[in-house]
């Protein structure tokens, strides 16, 4: 009964807090719903088998299921120090278009480089993550100027199994986040995403997610190669995730994974 409490509160927490969000903007005029589709490729790692990866593509739209505007590629390669503790390197390429003239290309390209530090606390039930992100960010705009970019993100996650005490084959669950993007060098509050969903653990391969995220941004746009600060009205998007969870070698009996989007 406990855990089914503190499921709750996780999830009462989401949903007062998008208001919350919401209502830091609430002078921008209001956007449609959009959606995002994540599709991953992972390689867990162990204590036996230390190094991992994963690669992944994502494409967004600024309505539901049209009007796409923006994909990404990434990937990288991560290494289990112990089970709790997971250091990665990740690199990756990100476009983004004016859904009303794609034909006119990118209006900007990002690639970006980033590590890592996810440590991972495990309760009886209640699995908590923290994941601690540096990013370097290099733009190229559209009339060919460029900017150079850096990025702290810190993100706190809950997982929580509703069927069975760990997570295995035949897992339903529940999955909710906050993530707090930070500028090194100001103004320092950048981006507020707000997630909570509820997911499946078909098998020890795939995994698919379904949920919600609000997603407030503090965006920058480039002007004579300089970002100037505009703020914009945040964004409700429906978000669909695949994971397929590559194991060629034996999981060690006991071993639990979370089933932790990598975006």
């Amino acid at each position: 009964m406990k855990y089914s409490v503190l499921a709750g509160a996780l999830l009462a927490a989401l949903v007062g807090a998008a208001p919350a969000a919401r209502a830091q903007t609430s002078p921008n005029p209001v956007q449609p719903w959009g959606s995002w589709v994540v599709a991953t490729a992972q390689l867990p790692g162990s204590k036996e088998h230390p190094w991992g990866g994963y690669a992944e593509i994502q494409g967004r739209s600024n309505a539901l299921a049209r009007q796409f505007f923006y994909y990404e590629l990434k990937a990288g390669v991560s290494y289990d120090i112990d089970p709790n503790f997971t250091v990665l390197v990740g690199g990756g390429r990100y476009s983004t278009s004016d859904y009303r003239d794609l034909p006119a290309g990118p209006l900007n390209v990002e690639k970006r480089l980033w590590e890592q530090l996810v440590l991972t606390q495990y309760s009886h039930r209640l699995k908590i993550e923290h994941r601690y992100r540096y990013e370097q960010r290099w733009f190229r705009f559209r009339d060919d100027s460029s900017s150079f970019r850096q990025r702290i993100r810190y993100r706190l996650n809950g997982f929580f199994p509703l069927n069975k005490k760990v997570f295995t084959a035949g897992t339903l669950f529940l999955s909710a986040y906050d993530e707090l993007f930070l500028n090194p060098r100001g103004p320092v509050f950048e981006r507020n995403r707000l997630y909570g969903g509820i997911g499946y653990q078909v098998n020890n391969h795939l995994i698919v997610q379904l949920g919600y995220v609000n997603q407030a941004n503090y965006n920058y746009t480039n002007a004579q190669g300089n970002f100037v600060l505009q703020n914009t009205a945040a964004k409700n998007n429906i978000v669909l995730g695949v994971t397929y969870k590559l194991a060629h070698r034996a999981q060690p009996p006991g071993m639990e994974t979370l089933p932790s989007q990598q975006d």
